[in-house]
Formats: structure tokens, C-alpha cells, sequence
């Protein structure tokens, strides 16, 4: 029997929802390093014997050392349609973080981003920066864990590295999370920031889908939900 490398969520005849290992790129790197969806297309080319280029529409994605839940569409209707979603605004996206120190018990961070392309990061700046895109989310705080909190958050916009730089940027950088702030080796692997659901309506049936990723070995020494 033919091991897939990949930890499969959700499959229908549309969409593909898979499990992100931590340090593991999404897509976008040279041929000869693994991404997840280099992963999946195999996955499916394998287990339906396809012939030639599996198709493969990349609808979410996450940061390298980000693990949780990442959905590919198998169809370019249903690419389409789910981008549009997307882009919408009408997929619910929560995570789930260790973040340093003690942020207040609820909040909500609205900020204007803007990429650095030289150091491979995002800043925040005025929104009459040229470039700038606004990035909103809206968290909780679970419970208070070794030196840390847990925290529960909805994001509201998609922005790269959103999460990660507005809390970084006030106090309370992911653990691990060297690029923003946090202390190398806090975390066993990655960072501990993790996509725990998406809640979507199905593409094609357009009934609501709701996509959960369970926490990887990483987190099993916190003691959270």
C-alpha cells in the first residue's frame, strides 16, 4: 500500500483540504525543494492513477513555519469561485497562538501593512503609504500558559505574515517567532501559530463546509484545549 506524504482533511471531487506541517512551504519554491503542493498533486496523481500535470488550484495559504489547514481546489471552477470567497471576505479563517506576555482578555488590531521585499517581511506603517494594504483581526484570549496566553483569533483580511506582525508589533510575538520579535527556540518546531478552521460554502453544492485541523505534536507539552 502507497503512503501519501500528506495528512488529508477534506477530499471530494473539488476541493482538497490537507494538513501544513511546520517548515514546509505552501508553493513558490525551486523544483528541487518539496512544497505542499507539489505534495498533494502527487497525492492525487497517485491515488487516481492520473496520467500528466495533476490540476490544482492553491486557494489558501500559510507561512513556512505555520502548520493547520490549507485548501486546494480541484477544478478551476471551483478555484474560482473559492477565490472569490475569499476575496470577499466570506470564509470564516480562525487560529490559534501561543503569543508572549498578557495581551488584554478581547481585542481587535486594524493596521496598515506594507511589504519589504529586501527582508522578506511586512511593516506596519501610516495608510497613506504607497503600497499599504489594511489588515484587521479580532482575537480572545483562552487561558493564561507558561509565561504565555493562549489565543483564539478571527481574521478578518488574509495579509502576509498579518498575525504575526500585529502581535509582534505590540509586545507579544508568536513563540518562536524570531522574524517578529520572538526568542529562538521557544517553540519545538516551527512557531506556534496554527490555521485550526476554515468555514467556507462548498463551491459547487454551496452547502457550508467547515474545515478543522487538529494541533500537531508540537503543541502537546501546553496544555490547551
Amino acid at each position: 500500500m502507497v503512503r501519501h506524504p500528506v495528512s488529508v482533511l477534506y477530499e471530494d471531487n473539488h476541493l482538497l483540504a490537507v494538513l501544513k506541517p511546520a517548515q514546509l512551504p505552501t508553493m513558490g519554491v525551486s523544483a528541487d525543494k518539496p512544497c505542499l503542493l507539489e505534495l498533494a498533486r502527487e497525492y492525487i496523481k497517485r491515488k487516481y492513477d492520473k496520467p500528466g500535470n495533476v490540476y490544482l488550484g492553491t486557494v489558501s495559504r500559510l507561512d513556512a513555519p505555520v502548520t493547520g489547514v490549507v485548501v486546494f481546489a480541484r477544478t478551476s471552477k471551483a478555484a474560482a469561485r473559492l477565490n472569490e470567497a475569499f476575496r470577499r471576505r466570506e470564509v470564516e479563517k480562525i487560529y490559534w497562538a501561543i503569543v508572549e506576555g498578557r495581551p488584554r482578555p478581547r481585542g481587535r488590531y486594524t493596521d496598515w501593512l506594507v511589504k519589504d521585499e529586501r527582508h522578506r517581511k511586512m511593516h506596519r506603517v501610516d495608510p497613506s503609504c504607497p503600497g499599504a494594504s489594511e489588515a484587521r483581526l479580532k482575537y480572545r484570549c483562552v487561558k493564561k500558559i507558561q509565561g504565555g496566553s493562549f489565543v483564539e483569533i478571527e481574521l478578518e483580511t488574509g495579509r502576509k505574515h498579518q498575525i504575526r506582525l500585529q502581535f509582534g508589533d505590540r509586545g507579544h510575538a508568536v513563540l518562536g517567532d524570531r522574524k517578529y520579535g520572538g526568542r529562538a527556540g521557544d517553540f519545538p518546531q516551527g512557531i506556534a501559530l496554527h490555521a485550526r478552521r476554515l468555514t467556507l460554502t462548498h463551491p459547487v453544492r454551496r452547502d457550508s463546509l467547515e474545515l478543522v485541523a487538529p494541533l500537531p505534536a508540537s503543541w502537546r507539552e501546553y496544555d490547551v484545549p
